[in-house]
């Protein structure tokens, strides 16, 4: 497929942007003249003027110039030539025999704090091939951002992150690579979205300031690396681009949400939220974009709870409760035995819990129970309860509040009403599973009408591959950054008085939330 082709990005069903496929490394088939008396120009001189029509700035690196006499000769001057573009300066990367043309492939990544996720792409068509994850090898040495953040301070413990996380995508690269039969050297550029956390210890600089006023990361925009630097397992030469992020808590990953989502184009006002580690919200339209984040925690991750799991097959990621006799049903990825609860599991429960009366407004247990069972042990795989605790009460209570508080000083900052809002993006691989109704009861989205709601899945990951097949995606995701208008909530007191105010279910003030205000008054949950 040629530069010029279309490629629609399709996100649940729904055509939200199209892109011109262009991609950040090409592959050029040539046939050469041999060399002669009478034709005697150098082998790297002949290879370049076959391509200065495409490319006036091509340079070679000089430990690939000897390859290109070698295999020049080996291939009978039929070679097939891969550049790219490390921030419109394009560099050749590598030579091979022949036409490999149609072997033409790059990584799309989903750096998070908890799961990383990989894709490889065939960049001839932008179409993903195959796609793997894992826990982000980072979390041995601490669940939250800050713990990691605290131990890079150093040399030794930025060496220690930046090893995890290499480690944790290598081992994705390598899966990949035998599942499709691959060479790790066929990968010819990396895109990686993530947080601006992520970000610094993928590339070993030092984020210790993030986190302490005026919270201000090394760099935003990274720009290109070689995938050589911090250790990847792909073609040494390949370049490693990072999404650009606005500030220390909004990072590459919502860079890359929003270019998926489209809402930068779009004139009708649209809130983007993704929750992970931290919650990231996006406010604004093609006309302008306002930005901040609260620091939800890994509550939501599945790993944190008690019996907390990532969404894997026996991961109970529905739950039911009956308000008068209090029988659970659940049911579980795979239809497997549950081993145990994924986040929407999770949210499910606490929506559940309240909805039935076991729990009151303020995440409390009625009957001072310290956990409620959602899986006998007899039912489990584990042959133990799988229960949900207090402490995971206590812990999704502060994730909700700060997502919801944040949102409310985000509307109040530019002078928005909760009603104004036409679109509501859900982001996330969370976000994507997550029960629409749960997450609405216990305030972890607004009460907006259902119509105006969609899911994006994983938009870090989408964002990433638009930006690996299209170089008009990658000038958008940093013109994106650059116009996002960034409210820093660790200092605000507007901030820390909502949050306070704001835990209980689903919120302090349930004109806020009118369909779960109705729910809980039918169900005799509430008085007139």
């Amino acid at each position: 497929m040629s530069a010029q082709n279309n490629n629609e990005i399709i996100l649940q069903n729904r055509v939200l942007v199209d892109v011109t496929i262009n991609p950040m490394s090409r592959k050029h088939y040539i046939e050469l003249d041999p060399p002669s008396l009478l034709n005697n120009q150098a082998d790297v001189d002949r290879l370049m003027a076959a391509l200065t029509d495409r490319y006036h700035n091509l340079t070679v690196p000089l430990d690939l110039m000897n390859k290109v006499g070698e295999v020049l000769r080996q291939a009978a001057w039929r070679v097939t030539v891969t550049v790219a573009d490390f921030g419109g300066n394009w560099q050749m990367i590598d030579i091979e025999p022949g036409d490999k043309t149609e072997r033409h492939f790059g990584l799309a990544v989903d750096l998070g704090t908890t799961t990383v996720v990989g894709y490889l792409v065939d960049l001839t068509s932008g179409k993903i091939l195959g796609s793997a994850a894992d826990y982000n090898e980072q979390v041995r040495y601490g669940e939250d951002i800050l713990t990691r953040i605290y131990l890079a301070g150093t040399p030794e413990g930025r060496k220690q992150l930046q090893d995890a996380v290499v480690n944790t995508l290598n081992n994705i690269i390598n899966r990949l690579v035998r599942e499709l039969k691959i060479k790790n050297v066929e990968i010819s550029a990396v895109t990686v979205g993530a947080n601006t956390t992520m970000v610094h210890l993928l590339l070993g600089l030092d984020p210790s300031r993030i986190c302490m006023e005026p919270y201000i990361p090394v760099v935003n925009l990274p720009g290109c690396v070689k995938a050589s630097e911090p250790g990847l397992a792909v073609n040494p030469k390949a370049p490693l681009y990072c999404l650009p992020g606005v500030g220390s808590y909004v990072g590459g990953d919502i860079t890359g949400g929003i270019l998926a989502s489209g809402m930068y184009k779009k004139p009708e006002l649209a809130v983007f939220i993704d929750i992970g580690t931290n919650g990231e919200m996006i406010l604004g339209n093609s006309e302008w974009l306002a930005a901040c984040a609260g620091a939800a925690g890994p509550a939501l991750e599945g790993g944190v709870a008690h019996d907390g799991m990532r969404a894997e097959p026996g991961a109970v990621y529905q739950v039911r409760i009956d308000a008068e006799t209090g029988k659970v049903v659940y049911r579980t990825i795979g239809g497997q035995k549950a081993v145990g609860i994924c986040g929407s599991g999770l949210v499910d429960c606490l929506a559940e819990l309240l909805l039935a009366g076991i729990i009151d407004r303020a995440g409390k247990f009625r009957d001072n129970k310290k956990e409620f069972v959602v899986v006998p042990a007899s039912e489990s795989a584990t042959g133990k309860d799988i229960t949900f605790t207090q402490t995971d009460i206590d812990n999704i209570m502060r994730t909700k509040s700060a997502v919801n508080t944040a949102l409310e000083v985000l509307l109040e900052g530019v002078g928005c009403q909760l009603a104004d809002i036409e679109t509501f993006y859900a982001a996330g691989a969370f976000g994507q599973y997550l029960d629409l109704e749960s997450a609405i009861t216990i305030g972890l989205y607004p009460d907006l009408p259902r119509e105006r709601m969609i899911r994006l899945g994983n938009s870090s990951g989408e964002g990433a591959r638009l930006v690996l097949i299209s170089g008009d995606s990658r000038r958008e995701a940093e013109k994106i950054a650059r116009s996002i208008t960034y409210f820093e909530l660790n200092a605000s007191e507007v901030f820390m008085n909502k949050f306070v105010g704001s835990k209980f279910l689903p919120h302090t003030n349930l004109d806020y939330y009118p369909t779960v205000k109705e729910k809980m008054l039918r169900r005799g949950l509430l008085r007139d």
